[in-house]
């Protein structure tokens, strides 16, 4: 049982070997280019930003793609859901207007250099996400999260030792509840090696609230794991994340938080 949780907390891929902080591109970097387009991965790649996060949705015909809503009206020319739709007929939509949506498998072979954070978003999507890491060879370079802890565990059997995923909602909400109130983690909820924690969550502030931050910081690192933050685009926040000590922020302006870790000392580039 030892040995197993060790494992979740160390897989052997690269995603896991950088010393931090982690600069992620939310959704390829929305304040770059639109989102989950290659042009947003590809600036902010130019920057220099090796972690790129996505999410997946699927085609009726089982196509993943880099793409975060159920359906496609708010980002393209297209209506109703994704799941409702064949590739053929979404890859010829244009997200707002000028780029086209990219299929999961065409982005992980896209950029040799990156890692990849993918929030898988439903159940229909945990399998056509397992071939496309498998099928790319990218298992290394991958954290999936954002699902419930079944999907993640799903994908981690199939994928291999080598892919990393984050703590999935059950025991998310644990932490995030036991950093809330004060009380003691249970050292069961260590079942990932990373925390992908809020900002805010609507009306609740999560790392948002300086002492809530503080707290669920020191009680993941107690149990191993590294909390990165989403979503924090503005310099000062990035700033007193940095101070509570996260490991991490994801973020839509990926040039302003690699501003602020030049600023600090802190920029490492993945090698």
């Amino acid at each position: 049982m030892l040995a197993a949780a060790a494992s979740l907390l160390a897989p052997t891929g690269l995603y896991g070997s950088h010393p931090g902080p982690y600069a992620v591109a939310h959704r390829g970097g929305a304040g770059l280019a639109a989102e989950n387009t290659l042009a947003a991965f590809e600036r902010s790649a130019a920057l220099g930003v090796t972690y790129l996060e996505t999410d997946v949705r699927t085609t009726a015909d089982g196509v993943p793609l880099a793409f975060h809503d159920r359906a496609l009206d708010r980002v393209t020319d297209l209506r109703g859901p994704v799941a409702a739709h064949p590739w053929a007929h979404v890859r010829r939509a244009r997200v707002l207007g000028t780029e086209p949506v990219v299929a999961l498998e065409d982005l992980l072979g896209s950029f040799a250099q990156a890692c990849f954070m993918i929030d898988v978003k439903e159940a229909r999507s945990v399998a056509p996400t397992i071939a496309a890491i498998r099928r790319t060879g990218t298992a290394g370079r991958v954290c999936v999260a954002g699902g419930w802890d079944t999907w993640l565990a799903a994908i981690r059997r199939e994928c291999g030792p080598a892919l990393t995923t984050a703590l999935g909602w059950r025991a998310l909400t644990a932490l995030i509840g036991c950093a809330r109130t004060g009380s003691r983690p249970p050292g069961a909820i260590a079942t990932a090696p990373f925390a992908h924690v809020a900002w805010r969550l609507g009306a609740m502030g999560i790392m948002s609230a300086p002492r809530v931050a503080t707290r669920l910081v020191s009680m993941a690192h107690d149990l191993g794991v590294r909390v990165i933050t989403w979503t924090v685009d503005d310099a000062p926040s990035i700033h007193r994340l940095l101070h509570d000590g996260v490991d991490g922020v994801i973020t839509d302006r990926p040039d302003v938080l690699r501003e602020v870790l030049v600023g600090r000392g802190m920029w490492v580039p993945r090698r």
